[in-house]
């Protein structure tokens, strides 16, 4: 659950469920999730590029990405990989963070809602050549809803495209 002080904010938050069919072997969305150089390829919305990230791929490790709006400005996201069953599982810690991974509130980014931090957990399975991916985002604001899902779908758009 998402780190928050206020038990009536905590009860107003919602998971992101989504389920997408890549034409694509697991190893190869595997890959989009653990190594920097493929995921900065998809990371971010289609506007978005992700100029910067780095990833410490094991329990415990820390991922640092930016993504860059079509305004200039980064917007940079943290956490911590709390498990990882390769080519099966990844789950992690997220929150906002300034350019040296430290993490900052969500009105940092003009998102005051979003908590300090959230949990994502992503599930992967093949068959037959293609590989099917779950994705919930845990601890998103009612607010921030819907724009998480069409973030998360543009995103995943671009690792489709890979």
């Amino acid at each position: 659950m998402a780190t928050y002080n206020d038990s009536a904010t905590a009860e107003r938050l919602k998971t992101v469920s989504i389920n997408r069919v890549f034409n694509q072997p697991i190893h190869k969305i595997w890959e989009a999730w653990s190594k920097p150089a493929s995921f900065m390829k998809w990371w971010g919305p289609k506007e978005y590029s992700c100029p910067f990230c780095t990833i410490d791929f094991r329990v415990g490790g820390k991922y640092l990405a930016a993504m860059r709006g079509p305004d200039g400005k980064d917007v940079y996201s943290t956490g911590i990989y709390t498990e990882i069953i390769p080519q099966e599982k990844i789950a992690y810690t997220d929150s906002f963070a300034d350019s040296k991974g430290n993490k900052v509130g969500g009105a940092e980014y003009n998102m005051p809602t979003m908590p300090l931090e959230s949990f994502v957990t992503v599930t992967l399975e093949e068959f037959n050549g293609k590989t099917t991916m779950w994705l919930e985002h845990e601890g998103i604001p009612e607010d921030m809803y819907d724009d998480c899902i069409k973030g998360w779908n543009s995103s995943l758009d671009k690792m489709e495209a890979l």
